[in-house]
């Protein structure tokens, strides 16, 4: 894993190249369809390094969508049935809000990476003062 990160976290395309070189030329002979896979992928796998370091980061740190989604299973796991879809639409909108209040936790850079969203989305992402 520790190798496969020099990929991903690279400062750029090139970089990440390299380092997709370094490793498969270490673990290619016990990977090789791990290999080929990122090999066949490269395009799409690389599409972030288009971006800043800092939205590059937020792409691939996925700790905060796998901790909201852990929460979310806790509270609809003992559930067997929902009454119906709204039923669940308010569990879910309660738990939000509930989990929303826990995020004391403010993102790294998260002042300059939302300028640079609001730059490359308009459309999709504004701030808003």
């Amino acid at each position: 894993m520790r190798d496969l990160k020099l990929v991903y976290q690279a400062v750029n395309k090139d970089a990440a190249e390299k380092a997709l070189d370094d490793l498969e030329s270490k673990w290619g002979e016990d990977y090789p369809i791990v290999i080929k896979s990122w090999r066949d992928n490269w395009d799409r796998l690389t599409a972030y390094f288009q971006y800043s370091q800092h939205i590059r980061r937020i792409i691939y740190t996925t700790n905060t969508v796998e901790g909201y989604h852990r929460q979310l299973r806790k509270i609809t796991k003992d559930k067997g049935v929902f009454t119906s879809d709204t039923a669940l639409e308010k569990l879910v909108y309660l738990a939000f809000t509930r989990i929303r209040r826990k995020w004391t936790q403010p993102v790294q850079n998260w002042g300059q990476t939302a300028q640079q969203l609001a730059i490359l989305f308009p459309d999709r992402f504004r701030i808003i003062s």
